[in-house]
């Protein structure tokens, strides 16, 4: 029926055919399930993501390497693959050629995710939360490649700000620097991931998908090829408390440093400490966060449709 690659990205036949007919499609990254929850919860919560969109009338687009071949869109036993195989790697942009040239199976970081997203012609990417600069990146340079992505990728990325685990000022610096137009979702509180608010303030509040579909129009008509990040809080309710989250991070921290952890491994480690030391409030704060910004995801999504409908 529809032909179902775009270059070297095969496209699932649910994705080409809501491409096609313009309806709604929201992109997934998948180290979120191989490297962001237990097994084998994760393959719980890879279902509820997708099944999140799908009862929104949205098709899900889950976004993974599998056997060198980037897919947009993966069928369920893909999904088992990418949830239940160890050897799956981490994948970032920088990292799908080698993958693609050694039929590697790896689950996409943002960064990847972004990218495969928009070269599919997709245009809006839920996730958890964004990578960001580190805390120390002064010395050590070590900022994350989602960052530069979102820098030139015109697509609407849905996230709860960066990991609190990040330094979010410096973060917020670099994408004014990128160009990055930056709105928070009925907020002008930056968030802070597992916390609904980090302390530092945005410019921009949007209270509506429409708005920000609106936002997208604006940024296409002048030739802006940077994403929109929309920061979309956690309501307070449902937050990390915050005098645990600053404790255990503050001691996370201290023990990263301890055992000199830096460059890729920090996020995981200090990931790991958090659930760890929470006693696994702080995992259930993290569905909370991605399943909050796929249901916002959906709703951009059939906004952007129902403007070029």
């Amino acid at each position: 029926m529809t032909h179902h690659h775009t270059g070297p990205i095969v496209l699932s036949e649910a994705v080409a055919d809501a491409l096609a007919e313009n309806r709604p499609v929201v992109a997934l990254e998948s180290t979120i399930i191989s490297h962001g929850f237990p097994r084998p919860r994760n393959l719980e919560v890879a279902k509820v993501f997708e099944q999140t969109l799908v009862d929104a009338d949205v098709t899900p687009a889950t976004i993974a390497v599998i056997d060198g071949v980037p897919h947009v869109g993966l069928d369920a036993a893909q999904v088992e693959r990418i949830a239940q195989d160890e050897s799956v790697i981490k994948v970032s942009s920088r990292d799908l050629g080698p993958a693609m040239v050694s039929g590697a199976t790896g689950a996409t970081t943002v960064a990847a995710t972004a990218l495969l997203a928009h070269r599919a012609g997709l245009r809006v990417f839920s996730t958890g939360g964004l990578g960001g600069v580190h805390r120390g990146a002064n010395q050590t340079y070590d900022e994350s490649a989602d960052l530069t992505m979102v820098g030139r990728m015109p697509i609407t990325v849905i996230s709860a700000g960066a990991k609190s685990i990040l330094d979010i000022p410096a973060t917020l610096e670099r994408l004014e620097t990128l160009g990055v137009t930056v709105v928070g979702y009925r907020t002008k509180h930056y968030p802070g991931f597992y916390l609904s608010d980090s302390g530092y303030e945005i410019d921009w509040q949007v209270d509506s998908a429409e708005e920000i579909a609106g936002i997208m129009a604006a940024n296409d008509s002048l030739g802006l090829d940077n994403a929109v990040l929309v920061a979309n809080p956690l309501p307070v309710e449902k937050q990390l408390d915050p005098e645990l989250h600053d404790r255990v991070l503050a001691a996370g921290l201290a023990e990263s440093e301890r055992q000199g952890i830096h460059g890729k491994e920090a996020t995981p480690f200090l990931l790991a400490w958090m659930v760890e030391h929470t006693e696994g409030k702080s995992l259930e704060v993290n569905i909370d966060i991605a399943v909050n910004n796929i249901r916002l995801g959906g709703e951009i999504a059939r906004a952007w449709a129902g403007r070029s409908a």
